[in-house]
């Protein structure tokens, strides 16, 4: 059993080929060997998680995640611990393994009882696992209700009731709350659901135990890249070394997002930095970051940079783009880019263009942006978050970052999607979107290939957030920008 972190490499399953795991394993042990040692994983989980507790309250679904939970509270009433088990289901429509693990429950004295004890140290919840498809109700809602707003630890076995653990998508309305610690231990596969939309809030600290079984022939949906590698600079190099970066953007009154996108790309190790504004009246140098050089947006030649676009650049961007898709040597497309792009059909022609060029394109939506140019609702691309960002990689032949909680990275179809692990709410706020466009574009000058580029920038990005001290003052974009390491 190990903790997953956001330095974990680790491939994902889907639902499917979980299953298919399951049933060789299953296939190859002895009967009830999986349950059983999925139980103990869970005990053992639950003593550190609270060493001290006195009652442990495990609620139990009608199929083999409740019998998980019977096997868990007859290993931890074997160790000195109150487990007190709710159960909902028909008992003569059990698992057999299930089944045989509520006996073993009932053999240890486990008591058992119709509503949650009043007081409990910690929860556990083994009501639903990944072959749920009807969101909880009755009974069941009002338990996981309980769970969330009870202010205990809560545990999770395998996945949260109600999580879907292929999307993340969470089929009731029943949030983790804020004062919630909520813990996930996942079995056999670790699953894409619980890493992005609303797994990482739902699952809180995943740990995965592998139940000593092996993965056969299946192929990964997706993957956690872990922690990018340090780029270590020579000191036989100069500015040149590390590429010219070109931004573009920053419309009347929306200079600001250029300028935090150059300063980002600066602070994330580019040689140069051009900053073409779309406004005519701004200013020719910004005194507060001087290397920024300013230039007029139509004078910068492209050819051999690499150019962020889009930023700030509101609907005068519309009128930039054909040449910025034609010229370009390496491009990170973001904000109002896409959105005129996602307008316009002769531009997506152009954009999927560069790919058959060998020019390396990476766009950065956050999911209005993403449902604008897939046509769809914004609900469409969260509901399914790696299909949408791997449907935007095919369309456009680029690398399509998919911004949110559990940011998505998807490219070339032979190369299983990254889920980023790191960043966390200090980033919902204006800026910080121009901020990773420009650590992207720094990646890219730098000769990184363009997926490559966009991992390392997403991973970076977050874990500024990650690190970001608890007493400091709150994380704006200009602060960001200037943490941007390289």
């Amino acid at each position: 059993m190990h903790r997953i972190t956001s330095a974990t490499v680790a491939d994902l399953f889907d639902i499917a080929a979980t299953r298919h795991i399951e049933q060789a394993a299953a296939a190859a042990l002895p009967a009830h060997t999986l349950m059983r040692r999925a139980g103990l994983a869970v005990a053992r989980l639950a003593m550190a998680i609270a060493p001290h507790a006195r009652t442990i309250w495990i609620a139990c679904g009608p199929g083999n995640n409740g019998g998980d939970g019977f096997e868990a509270a007859a290993q931890l009433q074997h160790r000195g611990f109150m487990p007190i088990v709710t159960f909902l289901g028909d008992e003569n429509r059990l698992p057999p393994d299930a089944k045989a693990s509520l006996q073993r429950a009932r053999d240890a004295s486990v008591i058992f009882k119709r509503q949650p004890p009043a007081e409990y140290e910690l929860a556990i919840d083994a009501l639903l696992g990944i072959g749920s498809t009807r969101p909880p109700e009755g009974v069941m809602a009002e338990w996981l209700q309980e769970m969330d707003t009870g202010g205990q630890p809560v545990l999770s076995v395998d996945v949260p009731s109600g999580l879907n653990a292929d999307t993340g998508l969470l089929s009731h309305s029943i949030g983790a709350h804020a004062d919630t610690a909520r813990f996930c231990l996942t079995f056999l596969t670790l699953k894409p659901g619980l890493f992005t939309a609303h797994g990482r809030d739902a699952a809180g600290t995943v740990w995965f135990d592998d139940l000593g079984c092996g993965k056969g022939a299946e192929q990964p949906t997706a993957r956690l890249a872990g922690a990018p590698r340090t780029q270590r600079r020579t000191h036989a190099s100069h500015k040149g070394s590390y590429g010219d970066v070109a931004v573009i953007g920053g419309a009347s009154g929306m200079a600001g997002a250029a300028l935090l996108a150059g300063s980002a790309a600066l602070h994330a190790g580019a040689g140069r930095v051009f900053v073409g504004l779309l406004d005519a009246s701004a200013a020719p140098v910004d005194m507060a970051q001087p290397e920024l050089m300013l230039r007029d947006a139509n004078a910068l030649d492209l050819s051999d940079m690499t150019t962020v676009c889009g930023c700030g650049g509101g609907t005068d961007v519309r009128t930039v783009l054909p040449r910025v898709l034609a010229s370009a040597a390496a491009l990170v497309l973001d904000a109002d880019a896409l959105n005129a792009i996602a307008m316009d059909s002769t531009l997506q022609t152009q954009l999927a263009s560069r790919a058959r060029r060998g020019r390396p394109t990476v766009i950065t939506p956050h999911p209005l942006e993403a449902a604008r140019l897939l046509g769809c609702t914004a609900s469409d691309v969260q509901a399914d978050r790696l299909a949408a960002a791997r449907k935007l990689a095919s369309r456009f032949g680029v690398v399509a970052v998919l911004k949110g909680s559990g940011t998505v990275i998807a490219g070339d179809s032979s190369v299983p999607a990254v889920l980023n692990l790191t960043g966390n709410a200090r980033l919902a706020t204006a800026g910080t979107g121009d901020v990773l466009a420009g650590m992207i574009g720094a990646a890219l000058a730098a000769k990184q290939p363009a997926f490559e580029a966009a991992c390392e920038a997403v991973w970076r990005h977050g874990r500024i957030a990650d690190t970001w001290p608890a007493d400091a003052a709150p994380l704006t974009a200009g602060t960001l920008a200037h943490q941007a390491p390289f």
